[in-house]
């Protein structure tokens, strides 16, 4: 982007008044995001957006005291006031014997090149054509769509530039494209609502909006006239666009703030079995076009691939480096969060699955947020298709799933090769031998 040079200068600019105003280390970060977003409805345009978001934050420390300061002007004066901003606040804050820059030889000096940025030349007329093109397929699908809730097409693009007083400046750009549609399914007093969207790094890469017009308006249709369960325990399969929440559990509860807090279920846990051992879960942050590939994290740090979970086993936490020194380790370069978490598929698809599973539950929407990280107890509303003799009955709604993360990880029976890719998680539907369904 043409921005990106400005951007660097920015940060050298804001990290050279740091030192002017006495911070002993600072660290930068400079962003600047455009996009369009429209939406239609009904076939007609009900909203189009145009953005350019920019900020900069910037973090001293005044020996180990810290203090940070943020704004979206990139005035000269801004930064001095922004930096003058930050070292007031350091002066007063606490002194922290754990605050600081990631190690110096940890940052991504020289890093590559992983194909993140593509533009997308769409203006609000293509937009508006696509969404149409899109919502007339899922509204054309089956006669019982009876309404919609629209089609939306967004393009963004932006550069992120990171910089702090090791010397280090990194910058990359990134695009982000996506098109998803909604609508209302009805037959006589029974009414369902279900989605479905594709979001890429290449437009080129986007599903066809006719695809997912008509995929929305079939997963809409095959839930009306759901049924309620009695209470039972079963064995249940999340398919694969909320399978990755499991994993988000997972990382939730090794990440380096729950664990020196003692706010999680697997403090302590690393060497330890969690998984049946066929499970494998790595970060592989440089996968080429990926939503989470990332050359280096929010700390500069070099990111690299790594497995997290061998064979069932944990072998390493999610840290940046101030968790990482609370708890005497080395920062693993998370700061910011994980880069492309996959767990490794299994060879079955989702039908195969259901065959080995036979009798039981598959779970295709997840609400709420019933999950006690402390515990690890687990308990959220669901709906989906209940499964007898491997092939699915009838659409069930307005229940709930419940169990334990632990006992759930262990319970994992199968992990399916029907990978959703739309994520920063990676994962296909994966079968877990018994949980607590809570129904009527």
């Amino acid at each position: 982007m043409s921005d990106r040079s400005q951007l660097e200068g920015l940060v050298n600019q804001l990290l050279d008044e740091a030192k002017v105003q006495g911070a002993t280390a600072a660290e930068a970060d400079v962003s600047l995001v455009t996009g369009l977003s429209t939406t239609v409805r009904l076939g007609e345009v009900e909203t189009i957006e145009h953005n350019r978001d920019r900020g900069l934050a910037v973090t001293v420390y005044v020996g180990q005291r810290k203090g940070s300061a943020s704004t979206s002007d990139f005035s000269a004066s801004a930064v001095k006031e922004a930096v003058s901003a930050a070292c007031g606040i350091a002066r007063y804050t606490a002194e922290d014997g754990y605050a600081g820059l990631a190690d110096p030889e940890l940052m991504a000096y020289e890093y590559a090149d992983l194909d993140l940025y593509h533009p997308w030349d769409l203006n609000a007329e293509h937009a508006i054509e696509l969404g149409q093109t899109c919502e007339a397929a899922a509204r054309d699908f089956d006669r019982r769509i009876t309404n919609s809730e629209g089609a939306s097409v967004s393009m963004h693009e932006g550069v992120r530039v990171y910089g702090n007083s090791h010397g280090f400046v990194g910058s990359y750009p990134t695009s982000r494209h996506s098109v998803s549609c909604s609508v209302i399914a009805q037959e006589g007093e029974a009414m369902q609502r279900d989605y479905w969207y594709s979001t890429t790094r290449s437009a080129e890469d986007l599903e066809g909006v006719e695809s997912i017009g008509s995929h929305a308006a079939e997963r809409a249709v095959r839930r009306l006239n759901g049924r309620r369960l009695a209470t039972c325990q079963s064995a249940v399969v999340f398919a694969a666009e909320v399978a990755s929440s499991l994993l988000s559990h997972l990382v939730g509860a090794i990440r380096g703030e729950s664990l020196y807090r003692n706010a999680s279920f697997l403090v302590d846990s690393l060497g330890q079995r969690l998984f049946p051992s066929i499970v494998n879960i790595s970060e592989q942050p440089h996968l080429t076009k990926a939503l989470g590939s990332a050359p280096f994290d929010a700390e500069g740090v070099l990111t690299s691939s790594r497995e997290l979970v061998k064979d069932g086993v944990l072998q390493g936490y999610v840290l940046d480096s101030y968790s990482a020194r609370k708890l005497g380790m080395q920062t693993t370069g998370n700061a910011g969060g994980v880069h492309n978490l996959i767990i490794e598929p299994g060879r079955k698809d989702l039908a195969e699955m259901l065959k080995e599973m036979d009798n039981g539950l598959l779970v295709t929407e997840l609400m709420g947020q019933g999950v006690n990280k402390v515990t690890g107890d687990y308990s959220r509303g669901a709906s989906g298709f209940w499964v007898e003799q491997g092939e699915i009955q009838y659409p069930v709604e307005e229940f709930t799933i419940a169990g334990n993360l632990r006992n759930m990880f262990l319970g994992v029976r199968e992990i399916g090769r029907d990978v959703d890719l739309r994520r920063n998680v990676r994962t296909g539907s994966i079968l877990i031998e018994e949980m607590t369904i809570a129904g009527a």
